[in-house]
Order: structure tokens, then C-alpha cells, then sequence
């Protein structure tokens, strides 16, 4: 786990939003959601304008190292994920652990396989740096 990740409010409020659906179609509180909901509460939270292009957040496509092998991917919300089409939902042990990661960060991060070293490569697209902030 990193000391500080960053998020956008419009991204902490649709992920607060998603985990109150989700909490409320399952009787027990699932670990994915109690994972995600950890990095919310503890991330600094800044306006979509004021997001460094670095910084990966919904809908960021990056390069990322997954235990020294490069994948491209992005990390998109649960309807949105194909690991096919290397789209990573941010509830996947991957997909919590890189939100609000910066290019050059390195986590270890527990996956049902054991612990995952990933890096974070180059940012390939970021909604925010694009300017797409309905995205």
C-alpha cells in the first residue's frame, strides 16, 4: 500500500455510489468493496481540473507490470470490465490497487493468487488530462 493516493470527486462519489448498490444486493459486506472503500476514505481528494496527468484514475488506460510482465490496461467500472479487452474493474484486487496510483509508483498488493508486484508505467490516456471529465 502507498502513503498517498489521489482521486477526483467524481470518481469518489460514483465509487462511494457503486459500493452502496453493491452492499445492498449482497447481504454480507464483500472484501473487494471493503478494499475499495479503504483507498477512498484514505486518498486526497481534488477536483477533476486539478488532477495530475499522472495520476491513474476511472477509465485511465496505462502500461502497468504485473510481477515484471507488461500489460496495458484500463480500469474501468465492473460492467465495463473484459480482461480480454485488458479492462480492469476497480474491483479486482489490481483495479483498487492501482486508483490513484502515480506513473513510477510500485505496490505490492494481495491477489487470490498470493502478492502482486505492480509498477506503473506510462499514463496512455486519462479522461482528465483529456479534458473528458463526463468519462
Amino acid at each position: 500500500m502507498l502513503e498517498e493516493i489521489t482521486i477526483t470527486e467524481m470518481d469518489r462519489s460514483r465509487l462511494k455510489r457503486l459500493i452502496g448498490d453493491k452492499w445492498l444486493e449482497s447481504a454480507a459486506k464483500d472484501s473487494a468493496l471493503q478494499a475499495l472503500e479503504r483507498e477512498i476514505d484514505r486518498a486526497t481528494v481534488v477536483a477533476s481540473n486539478r488532477l495530475p496527468g499522472d495520476v491513474v484514475s476511472m477509465n485511465t488506460r496505462a502500461l502497468l507490470r504485473l510481477n515484471g510482465r507488461e500489460v496495458e490496461a484500463a480500469l474501468v467500472y465492473p460492467q465495463d470490465a473484459d480482461w480480454s479487452g485488458r479492462h480492469i474493474s476497480i474491483l479486482s484486487p489490481i483495479g483498487t490497487a492501482i486508483l490513484g496510483c502515480r506513473v513510477g509508483d510500485s505496490i505490492k498488493w494481495s491477489v487470490p493468487s498470493g502478492v502482486t508486484v505492480i509498477e506503473i508505467g506510462p499514463i496512455l490516456y486519462q479522461p482528465e488530462a483529456a479534458g473528458d471529465y463526463h468519462l
